[in-house]
Formats: structure tokens, sequence, C-alpha cells
């Protein structure tokens, strides 16, 4: 990635000019913090040490990815201090599995607009699809210092759903995905902080159910299970609801309205974000409710169709696995 490289040796070269001593763009780790070297092709190390390759998509989807990511990176060339132009090019290079990539796209966009939140908050994002929890918390900690007290605004969405209607807001996707990074780590109770926070920022019924979904699994592994109930009361009909349906169907399997059996769908070799998405929800079900042998033979399952490993119901599940054989989920080495 040439223009990534050039660019951010240009930025190094000014913050250089500016101070003394070592010169880091905030929100990453000292060197002595650095993950281990990844093989080639890797994008990340598991939680459980394994490296995590992109899975290659289909030739329709990858030519409709590529020409996106084609177009983003000339606008760059051609305006590469423009805010909107870095961030989309970063959000097209991730959706080819390009992560790192993306990462040295959005620190480049942490240094150029420092006050710019959607910087650290698609950095963290990626931080998370990498496994680097400790680095993701600190930038989404950052974002929402950075918008406290500011109107909140629709982010685009980089694949639109079939409606065209963008369902979040940078607030909701800097508290949601702090959330997440804190329920990934196990930190069940600074995850509820951010959930909470999450779900008053939640404008769209997508946003409010996706939300709920985690809060529940939040409040059901916290013991608080009257809470969790209460957040169950007057869920929204399916068809109000664009993007996070396997979200409202687990929610729907703890109120009694669906079943575990018509929930369960593809595995393996056959799994798909949705499948993936859906079997993770239904495996913290069995879980709070004792039966944790099914629960975690539902998360090794998961964990059998590495293409899936960006989904969070993956990560999600690699982290409970990790933990079971006692291994640390969090930051990077």
């Amino acid at each position: 990635m040439l223009a990534i490289n050039k660019h951010i040796a240009a930025i190094c070269l000014l913050a250089a000019s500016g101070c003394a001593g070592e010169v880091r763009i905030p929100g990453t780790a000292p060197e002595t913090d650095a993950p281990r070297e990844l093989p080639d092709g890797a994008e990340a190390w598991s939680f459980l040490g394994d490296p995590l390759s992109p899975a290659p998509p289909s030739d329709a989807v990858r030519a409709v990815y590529e020409a996106n990511l084609e177009e983003a990176s000339a606008t760059f060339e051609a305006t590469p201090q423009d805010a909107d132009a870095l961030i989309w090019y970063g959000r097209r290079l991730a959706y080819l599995g390009q992560y790192r990539d993306a990462i040295d796209v959005f620190t480049e966009g942490v240094a150029l607009h420092p006050e710019d939140a959607r910087m650290v908050r698609h950095r963290g994002h990626r931080y998370v699809s990498v496994r680097e929890l400790d680095l993701a918390i600190a930038d989404f900690r950052t974002a929402a210092d950075l918008v406290r007290g500011l109107e909140d605004d629709i982010e685009p969405d980089g694949i639109p759903n079939a409606r065209g209607i963008p369902t979040s807001t940078l607030h909701f996707n800097i508290w949601y995905h702090l959330g997440l990074a804190h329920y990934l780590a196990g930190d069940f109770e600074l995850a509820l902080e951010a959930w909470n926070e999450c779900l008053s920022v939640s404008r769209h019924l997508d946003s409010v159910v996706a939300t709920t979904y985690w809060l529940n699994n939040t409040l059901r592994r916290l013991g608080r299970t009257e809470e969790a109930e209460e957040l169950l009361i007057d869920l929204p009909a399916a068809d109000e609801i664009i993007e996070s349906t396997a979200y409202l169907d687990v929610l729907l399997l703890h109120t009694g309205e669906q079943t575990a059996e018509n929930l369960v769908g593809p595995m393996g070799d056959d799994a798909t974000l949705g499948s993936t998405t859906t079997a993770y929800g239904v495996a913290v079900w069995h879980l709070v409710n004792g039966r944790g042998d099914t629960a975690f033979r539902m998360f090794e399952a998961i964990l059998e169709n590495r293409s899936q490993w960006p989904a969070f119901g993956y990560i999600a599940a690699e982290a409970e696995v990790a933990r079971m054989n006692g291994a640390p989920v969090g930051g990077g080495d």
C-alpha cells in the first residue's frame, strides 16, 4: 500500500518537526506492546493463538468491492487531506479483509484530524476485528470524549441494506462497539455501562433491537434476570426491522416466542453471517439457562467455519472458548 506508507511518512516528519523525542500517533501501543509478527496473508491472531486470514469473497462480490476500493483509492489520492475520502478508503479496504491497511489509514486520519471522532471510531472497530481489544477500547473512549455534547449524525452504510435506509449514527456506533469490546473481554459491568449509553442514543428500531440483544446477554451474564426481562416487553414486530432480524429472533427465544430448533441454521462449512450471529445468541440462551455443556458445544461448533472469523458472533464464541481453555482475552500481546 504505497499511498498509505507515503502519507504516514509525511505525517511522521511533520510531527517530528514540532517536538523532540519519540513520536507516536495517539492511541497506538508503544513498540514493546506490538503483537507477534503475523504470517504472510494473515490479518490477526485469534484469541486461541491461531493466525486468521481473510476468506476470499465470491467473484461477483469481489468485483463490486474492488471497484468500490479503486474509486475510493483514487478519491483519496486526489484529496488526501479530506476526512471523508480517507474514511471511505479505510472502510473499503476493510470490506476486502485488509484490516491492517485500514488501521493504517485510520491512524493517518487520527493524525490529520485529531478532533474528528470518526477516525478513532472506525479504527477501534477494526481493532476489534483483529482482536486487539485494549486498543479498541482506548479508541472508543477517545471517540466518546470527542463527541460529548455534540449533535449526533447519521453514518452512511458502506454496504446498504435492502431498503437503503441507514440505521445507525456516529454516537450509536461509538457506544455499541465500546460495549462489544468490553463484552468480548469479559468485562460485563463495563459492557453494561456502554450498552446503556448506547440504548440512549439508539434512534432507529434496528439500533434499539441490536443494543437490546447485547444488553439482554450482558444482564443475564451478570445474573440480573429481572432487568433483562423488562427489556423484552413490547419488542417490535419483525416487519419493522431491516437488519437486526437475527437479534430479534434471539430476543424472542428468551420470551418463549421462538424455539432453538427453529433458529439454529447452517453450521460448519455452510455457516453464514446470519447463522453465526444466531448460533451465538442461542448458545448464550443455553448458557444462562443452566445448560453450559450445550452452550460450549455450540461455541466450539461456531468456530468450525473459519471463514466467518470477522463476524461478531464468531469473535464472541472464540472469546468464550478461549476463556474456557484458560487463555487471556484482551488486547495485543
